[in-house]
């Protein structure tokens, strides 16, 4: 009851029951997928002020993939009770034992935009750790990623290097133009010259 709670009949009203899993994916890849769902923004009756978002069931919360090295040691949350100097902090890795779920709802709450529909749109955020969930005898729908589109990473050159090489080409075409005309010249020679009878 307590991982049902709040879906309340204005919040499930006409919308579709999403399946996601999560496994292998990319935290803020999916945290970005899912504000879009969660908003209703994928839709064409999207407005920014009314809830016509999906409902979304995550699962496998666990086997996230979190791109970098360094993120799982040393990316810091931090929050403030109000009290002067209790400014609170804690670690992604710390927070991935204390509840795998939290980095993921954390990184949802944050990519939607705080007005009065923030609270519901979260309540229809369901996510849990492995593939067990309460929502068998919903009408769910599997939801894979859209493919992901990698770019290849811009080599930078430096400007002497470009100017050195549009001189090269230059003179290499004026080159090849030279001796175009020196070719034309040659045969019209020649064929001024008279030959014997």
């Amino acid at each position: 009851q307590k991982l049902r709670a709040g879906l309340i009949p204005q919040v499930t009203e006409g919308r579709r029951w999403l399946l996601i899993d999560a496994k292998k994916e990319v935290l803020g890849r999916l945290a970005s997928k899912l504000a879009i769902v969660l908003m209703g923004k994928d839709k064409p009756t999207y407005s920014p002020n009314k809830d016509e978002g999906d409902i979304c069931v995550v699962i496998n919360a666990k086997h996230i993939t979190y791109t970098g090295g360094w993120k799982l040691k040393n990316k810091v949350y931090y929050w403030h009770t109000g009290y002067i100097g209790h400014l609170k902090q804690i670690k992604l890795n710390h927070m991935i034992e204390r509840d795998p779920t939290l980095p993921l709802r954390k990184a949802v709450f944050r990519m939607m935009p705080r007005n009065r529909l923030h609270r519901r749109r979260m309540l229809k955020l369901r996510v849990f750790a492995d593939e067990r969930h309460p929502f068998d005898d919903k009408p769910l729908v599997p939801w894979t990623m859209p493919p992901r589109n990698i770019r290849k990473p811009r080599i930078y050159v430096p400007r002497s290097i470009k100017l050195a090489r549009r001189k090269l080409a230059e003179r290499e075409a004026a080159a090849a133009a030279a001796a175009a005309e020196s070719e034309g010249d040659g045969g019209t020679a020649q064929e001024g010259v008279d030959r014997p009878q």
